[in-house]
Protein backbone atom coordinates (compact mmCIF):
# COMPACT_ATOMS: atom_id res chain seq x y z
CA UNK A 1 0.00 0.00 0.00
CA UNK A 2 1.36 3.45 -0.85
CA UNK A 3 1.30 5.75 1.83
CA UNK A 4 0.19 9.69 0.35
CA UNK A 5 0.43 12.76 2.42
CA UNK A 6 -1.32 15.97 0.88
CA UNK A 7 0.13 19.68 1.28
CA UNK A 8 -2.52 22.06 -0.55
CA UNK A 9 -3.89 25.68 1.37
CA UNK A 10 -7.20 24.80 -0.70
CA UNK A 11 -9.33 22.52 1.43
CA UNK A 12 -11.54 21.56 -1.08
CA UNK A 13 -8.54 20.16 -3.50
CA UNK A 14 -7.30 18.19 0.26
CA UNK A 15 -10.52 17.01 0.33
CA UNK A 16 -10.90 15.83 -3.67
CA UNK A 17 -7.60 14.48 -3.76
CA UNK A 18 -7.75 12.27 -1.01
CA UNK A 19 -11.00 11.25 -1.96
CA UNK A 20 -9.29 9.95 -5.06
CA UNK A 21 -6.61 8.55 -3.36
CA UNK A 22 -8.96 6.49 -1.23
CA UNK A 23 -10.95 4.68 -4.83
CA UNK A 24 -7.49 3.03 -5.12
CA UNK A 25 -6.86 -0.31 -3.76
CA UNK A 26 -2.86 -0.17 -3.35
CA UNK A 27 -3.23 3.70 -1.80
CA UNK A 28 -3.99 5.11 1.04
CA UNK A 29 -4.61 8.78 2.10
CA UNK A 30 -2.52 9.42 5.51
CA UNK A 31 -2.53 12.89 6.01
CA UNK A 32 -3.46 16.23 4.27
CA UNK A 33 -2.13 19.50 5.49
CA UNK A 34 -2.69 23.33 4.52
CA UNK A 35 1.24 24.11 4.43
CA UNK A 36 4.71 23.14 5.55
CA UNK A 37 4.57 25.19 8.89
CA UNK A 38 5.21 21.50 10.53
CA UNK A 39 6.52 19.84 8.01
CA UNK A 40 9.04 17.85 9.56
CA UNK A 41 6.07 16.97 12.10
CA UNK A 42 4.12 15.99 9.88
CA UNK A 43 6.05 13.57 7.67
CA UNK A 44 7.56 12.02 10.59
CA UNK A 45 3.97 11.26 12.28
CA UNK A 46 2.45 10.40 8.75
CA UNK A 47 5.23 8.37 7.40
CA UNK A 48 4.26 8.91 4.16
CA UNK A 49 5.89 6.96 0.80
CA UNK A 50 4.80 9.83 -1.42
CA UNK A 51 3.97 13.42 -1.02
CA UNK A 52 1.90 15.41 -2.89
CA UNK A 53 3.39 18.97 -2.74
CA UNK A 54 1.56 22.67 -3.79
CA UNK A 55 4.06 24.85 -4.75
CA UNK A 56 2.19 27.61 -3.86
CA UNK A 57 0.97 27.84 -0.26
CA UNK A 58 1.12 30.55 2.67
CA UNK A 59 3.73 30.79 5.28
CA UNK A 60 5.96 27.93 4.08
CA UNK A 61 5.30 27.11 0.58
CA UNK A 62 6.03 23.96 -1.42
CA UNK A 63 9.10 24.77 -2.30
CA UNK A 64 10.53 25.67 0.81
CA UNK A 65 8.60 22.38 2.15
CA UNK A 66 10.94 20.27 -0.28
CA UNK A 67 14.41 21.68 1.18
CA UNK A 68 12.68 21.52 4.53
CA UNK A 69 11.84 17.75 4.19
CA UNK A 70 15.27 16.58 2.11
CA UNK A 71 17.30 17.71 5.26
CA UNK A 72 16.20 14.86 7.22
CA UNK A 73 14.08 12.46 4.92
CA UNK A 74 15.99 11.67 2.23
CA UNK A 75 13.69 8.62 0.41
CA UNK A 76 10.26 9.55 0.60
CA UNK A 77 9.19 10.89 -3.06
CA UNK A 78 7.59 14.63 -3.38
CA UNK A 79 5.43 14.99 -6.49
CA UNK A 80 5.12 18.97 -6.86
CA UNK A 81 1.49 20.30 -8.12
CA UNK A 82 0.93 23.59 -9.63
CA UNK A 83 -1.78 25.90 -11.95
CA UNK A 84 1.78 27.76 -13.62
CA UNK A 85 4.08 26.58 -15.81
CA UNK A 86 6.63 28.36 -13.96
CA UNK A 87 10.12 27.94 -15.09
CA UNK A 88 11.70 29.39 -12.26
CA UNK A 89 9.62 27.50 -10.14
CA UNK A 90 10.13 24.42 -12.04
CA UNK A 91 14.26 24.40 -11.77
CA UNK A 92 13.61 26.00 -7.61
CA UNK A 93 11.86 22.55 -7.17
CA UNK A 94 14.00 20.10 -8.60
CA UNK A 95 17.05 21.80 -7.25
CA UNK A 96 15.37 21.22 -3.91
CA UNK A 97 14.53 17.90 -4.65
CA UNK A 98 11.31 17.26 -5.85
CA UNK A 99 10.79 13.95 -7.89
CA UNK A 100 8.27 15.23 -10.32
CA UNK A 101 6.28 18.40 -11.44
CA UNK A 102 2.43 18.12 -13.10
CA UNK A 103 -0.19 20.60 -13.66
CA UNK A 104 -2.87 20.59 -11.27
CA UNK A 105 -5.19 20.44 -14.33
CA UNK A 106 -3.58 16.38 -14.94
CA UNK A 107 -6.60 13.85 -15.20
CA UNK A 108 -7.52 12.11 -12.31
CA UNK A 109 -6.66 8.61 -13.85
CA UNK A 110 -3.15 10.43 -14.74
CA UNK A 111 -2.96 11.41 -11.35
CA UNK A 112 -2.92 8.27 -9.58
CA UNK A 113 -0.26 6.50 -12.51
CA UNK A 114 1.95 9.05 -11.49
CA UNK A 115 1.89 8.47 -7.74
CA UNK A 116 2.60 4.96 -8.78
CA UNK A 117 5.53 5.60 -11.00
CA UNK A 118 7.09 8.06 -8.58
CA UNK A 119 7.43 5.70 -5.54
CA UNK A 120 8.51 2.85 -8.30
CA UNK A 121 11.30 5.79 -8.89
CA UNK A 122 10.12 7.46 -12.27
CA UNK A 123 9.77 11.21 -12.00
CA UNK A 124 6.93 12.25 -13.98
CA UNK A 125 6.37 15.52 -15.12
CA UNK A 126 3.56 16.83 -17.47
CA UNK A 127 5.21 17.09 -21.01
CA UNK A 128 4.10 20.84 -21.74
CA UNK A 129 6.04 21.50 -18.64
CA UNK A 130 8.92 19.09 -20.04
CA UNK A 131 9.00 21.03 -23.09
CA UNK A 132 8.70 24.26 -21.97
CA UNK A 133 11.84 23.43 -19.30
CA UNK A 134 13.83 22.09 -22.78
CA UNK A 135 13.24 25.44 -24.68
CA UNK A 136 14.05 27.29 -21.64
CA UNK A 137 17.82 25.80 -21.09
CA UNK A 138 20.48 26.41 -22.92
CA UNK A 139 21.64 24.09 -25.73
CA UNK A 140 24.91 24.77 -26.10
CA UNK A 141 26.74 21.22 -26.52
CA UNK A 142 25.80 18.58 -29.41
CA UNK A 143 24.32 15.56 -27.88
CA UNK A 144 26.72 13.09 -29.25
CA UNK A 145 29.71 14.57 -27.84
CA UNK A 146 28.45 15.21 -24.50
CA UNK A 147 27.18 12.17 -23.99
CA UNK A 148 30.25 10.91 -25.02
CA UNK A 149 31.81 12.77 -22.10
CA UNK A 150 29.06 11.34 -19.72
CA UNK A 151 30.16 7.85 -21.20
CA UNK A 152 25.98 7.24 -22.06
CA UNK A 153 25.18 4.46 -24.86
CA UNK A 154 22.89 4.87 -27.29
CA UNK A 155 20.08 3.45 -25.51
CA UNK A 156 21.11 5.61 -22.22
CA UNK A 157 20.47 8.53 -24.14
CA UNK A 158 17.37 7.45 -26.35
CA UNK A 159 15.72 7.06 -22.88
CA UNK A 160 17.29 9.99 -21.51
CA UNK A 161 15.68 12.34 -24.38
CA UNK A 162 12.11 10.38 -23.95
CA UNK A 163 11.93 11.24 -19.99
CA UNK A 164 12.84 14.90 -21.32
CA UNK A 165 9.95 14.67 -23.15
CA UNK A 166 7.39 13.70 -20.54
CA UNK A 167 7.20 10.49 -21.32
CA UNK A 168 6.14 7.38 -18.34
CA UNK A 169 8.77 4.13 -17.53
CA UNK A 170 5.65 2.36 -19.60
CA UNK A 171 5.66 4.50 -22.37
CA UNK A 172 9.56 4.26 -22.74
CA UNK A 173 8.91 0.44 -22.58
CA UNK A 174 5.80 0.58 -25.10
CA UNK A 175 8.35 2.73 -27.72
CA UNK A 176 11.26 1.32 -27.19
CA UNK A 177 9.98 -2.08 -26.93
CA UNK A 178 11.66 -3.57 -23.84
CA UNK A 179 10.66 -4.19 -20.02
CA UNK A 180 9.45 -2.06 -17.99
CA UNK A 181 12.13 -3.80 -15.75
CA UNK A 182 14.85 -3.12 -18.01
CA UNK A 183 13.53 0.77 -19.17
CA UNK A 184 14.30 0.75 -15.07
CA UNK A 185 17.67 -0.66 -15.15
CA UNK A 186 18.57 1.63 -17.89
CA UNK A 187 17.20 4.69 -15.76
CA UNK A 188 19.84 3.38 -12.75
CA UNK A 189 22.93 3.22 -14.84
CA UNK A 190 22.01 6.88 -16.36
CA UNK A 191 21.91 8.04 -12.58
CA UNK A 192 25.17 6.79 -11.94
CA UNK A 193 26.78 8.20 -14.87
CA UNK A 194 25.20 11.42 -14.78
CA UNK A 195 25.58 11.27 -10.66
CA UNK A 196 21.89 12.15 -9.82
CA UNK A 197 19.76 10.48 -7.62
CA UNK A 198 16.32 10.62 -9.37
CA UNK A 199 14.78 11.58 -12.76
CA UNK A 200 13.83 15.06 -12.49
CA UNK A 201 17.39 15.83 -11.64
CA UNK A 202 18.97 13.69 -14.49
CA UNK A 203 16.43 15.67 -17.01
CA UNK A 204 17.92 19.06 -15.20
CA UNK A 205 21.61 17.76 -15.83
CA UNK A 206 20.71 16.36 -19.53
CA UNK A 207 19.52 19.61 -20.36
CA UNK A 208 21.81 21.74 -18.57
CA UNK A 209 24.75 19.69 -20.18
CA UNK A 210 22.66 19.75 -23.63
CA UNK A 211 22.59 15.54 -24.03
CA UNK A 212 19.22 15.60 -25.77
Amino acid sequence: MIRIAIFDDNSERRKSLSLLIGTSDTMECVGAFPDCRDVLKHVAVTTPDVILMDINMPHVDGVEGVTIIRKQFKHVKILMQTVFEDNDRIFASIVAGADGYLLKQTPADRLLECIEEVHAGGAPMTPTIAHKVLRFVGRTHTSGAVAAEFKLTDREQEILRLLVDGLSYKMIAAKCDISYATVNTHVSHIYQKLQVASVAAAVTVALKEGLV
